[in-house]
């Protein structure tokens, strides 16, 4: 690939020398006499690194440095002077140059300094490649009202420093929601730290969330920061807060109150700047009356609420969803690049979907995996998924209920029936699908006395 430079210098003698010894060494040059023609060329040939002269009748170096960065931020310019002063390293350093060379050129450092540039630039283009593959895992897809509508709220919200609470069904994607929340705010190149409360045992989320010092408990075998630490500056979200313990409740509302952290075993406040987002499955409200949870903190975290729509209720991307999966397979986690039919994206938008978007993404990969042919047919989905109807089997029941209690038992009932039969009966596929241990899983399959035979056929 060539490598592209752009030489602005007023003096032919330094054009000339220094365009010969970078064309010797298999680089494109292209010269400038002056600042205005350097920036009409800077345009039109896009070189990769510029070497700039300070001193130049009309426009000055610092001037045409100071054009080229806000034209693109991504400019490498190193700046050449006969007579360099510190506040002029200081000024081009901070209007963005890479560097600074005093004249005459010593041609070891002209050349060290080429080196150096480019492999520097060639790394921040692999981190900024890999920035946007990773955002890629994140986008939140779809063309419906409730994605709309959830889109601009996130977009109105982003740039504020508002705390939000998002709440939703399990695998709708509200991590992606909160990332986006994150992506699109001031905070944006800091930290992103994620704690799911749920996966943390009770006695030991104050440690992670909050730190400890060496000895403070068995097994505190040295100092540790917590997550609030670690988000300093930057965002932290807090992953199912509707099953965090009412004592780490409480200290997390004084940290939202004070910004400060203390350390368990210690007795050094630490102050933390963090914006805080929480998400729930759960109704709050809910969990307030029951009193399970704090009605203080869920005022101090439900600043803007944000609600995700379950995948039932936006049918309509399913399609779209289904297509960013498979570019998404084949370009990332490396396997085969398939197509799918017209008949299979039929099939699989009259499906339903407990385990929303999540469940479709695993249903997806699977297909991907074991289809007979490149292309998926709607025989893959129905030897693969299942014919299942739009209506959750067993949900006729709920109607025979007596009692609150009775029906709860009977919808729990029904949701594992679907849960388990969408997985084709594989206890860690639904497991992870639900975020729940597996072990778990089995204690409600035994209680309900689950089988295959339960499913209907």
């Amino acid at each position: 690939m060539t490598r592209r430079i752009l030489v602005i210098d007023d003096e032919p003698g330094i054009r000339q020398a220094l365009g010969q010894l970078l064309e010797y060494e298999g680089f494109d040059v292209k010269t400038a006499s002056g600042g205005a023609e350097g920036i009409t060329l800077y345009d039109s040939f896009r070189p990769q690194l510029v070497f700039l002269d300070v001193k130049m009748a009309g426009l000055d170096g610092l001037e045409v440095l100071k054009r080229l960065r806000q034209a693109d931020p991504n400019a490498t310019v190193v700046m050449i002077s006969g007579h360099a002063t510190i506040q002029t390293a200081v000024e081009a350093t901070q209007l963005g140059a890479y560097d600074i060379l005093e004249k005459p050129l010593d041609t070891d450092r002209v050349l060290v300094l080429l080196r150096n540039a480019f492999e520097n630039r060639q790394l921040s283009e692999e981190n900024d490649r890999l920035r946007e593959t990773i955002e890629s895992r994140y986008e939140i897809v779809g063309r419906s009202f409730g994605i709309r509508s959830l889109l601009e709220r996130i977009e109105r919200v982003a740039g504020t420093p508002a705390r939000v609470l998002i709440t939703g069904e399990n695998g709708t994607g509200k991590e992606l929601v909160a990332r986006a929340i994150h992506r699109g705010s001031q905070r944006a190149r800091k930290t992103f730290v994620e704690v799911n409360c749920a996966a943390i045992p009770s006695e030991l989320i104050e440690s992670e969330l909050f730190g400890h010092m060496k000895g403070s408990f068995t097994g505190a075998i040295s100092d540790r920061a917590g997550k609030f630490e670690q988000a300093h500056g930057g965002t932290l979200f807090l992953d199912e807060i509707g099953d965090m313990s009412q004592s780490a409740q409480a200290k997390v509302l004084r940290v939202l109150q004070d910004g400060v952290v203390t350390r368990i075993g210690g007795s050094k406040p630490v102050q933390v700047d963090v914006r805080v987002l929480a998400a729930t499955n759960k109704n709050l409200e809910d969990e307030i009356a029951a009193g399970r949870f704090r009605e203080d903190l869920y005022y101090r975290l439900n600043v803007v609420p944000i609600t995700v729509p379950a995948l039932r209720e936006r049918r309509e991307d399913i399609s779209l969803l289904v297509r960013h999966f498979l570019q998404q397979f084949a370009a990332r986690d490396g396997l085969p690049a398939r197509s799918i039919s017209d008949e299979a994206l039929q099939r699989l938008s009259e499906l339903d979907w407990p385990g929303n978007v999540r469940e479709l993404r695993n249903t997806m990969e699977r297909l991907v995996i074991l289809a007979s042919a490149a292309s998926i047919s709607a025989s893959d989905v129905d030897r693969l998924v299942g014919r299942r109807t739009s209506e959750p089997s067993g949900l006729g029941n709920l109607l025979d209920c007596n009692t609150f209690e009775e029906f709860k038992q009977a919808a729990e009932r029904a949701f594992l029936l679907a849960k388990l039969r969408a997985f084709d009966w594989n206890v860690s596929e639904t497991a992870r699908a639900l975020d729940m241990p597996r072990s778990n899983l089995y204690k409600k399959i035994e209680r309900y006395a689950l089988t295959r035979e339960s499913l209907p056929g």
